[in-house]
């Protein structure tokens, strides 16, 4: 599968207005490779709010989490990265399926001690499939 450069992508330290400017961001990736802690890191906020979720350590339904940061051209803006945590697991690729719909990008996580694995795949896949050619590969572990 080739996913090629996206220059698409809005730039959101370039402002023709001074408007805030938000980006929504995908996980994706094999399960247990890291996407909620690297979500949780990034933002402070653990996605997994389920009772069941936390007693499994498995990530089940979706997670939102946002970092605001000040726009650098205008103290005065607030920019917004939101992120949309989804499954690995493959039972649970319906819900993945649910998260992937109309983000701007998503962040493939890979963990580095298990490498490429099969849900790795099939998150690409989807990926491909919706046209979301944007994002990037976080290495985690």
């Amino acid at each position: 599968m080739n996913l090629p450069i996206n220059d698409n992508l809005p730039d959101l330290n370039a402002s023709k207005a001074n408007v805030p400017r938000t980006l929504i961001v995908a996980t994706a990736g094999h399960v247990d490779h890291g996407k909620t802690a690297l979500v949780k890191h990034l933002t402070g906020t653990n996605t997994d709010t389920l009772a069941e979720e936390k007693s499994r350590g498995l990530t089940i339904n979706l997670g939102y989490a946002y970092h605001h940061y000040p726009s650098p051209k205008d103290d005065n803006l607030t920019n917004t990265i939101g992120f949309v945590d989804v499954p690995g697991h493959t039972d649970f690729i319906n819900n993945m399926l649910a998260g992937v719909g109309g983000v701007d990008a998503a962040m493939l996580v890979v963990a580095a001690d298990d490498g490429i694995m099969p849900q790795t795949l099939e998150h690409l896949a989807v990926l491909d499939l919706l046209g979301i050619s944007s994002g990037l590969v976080a290495l985690t572990k």
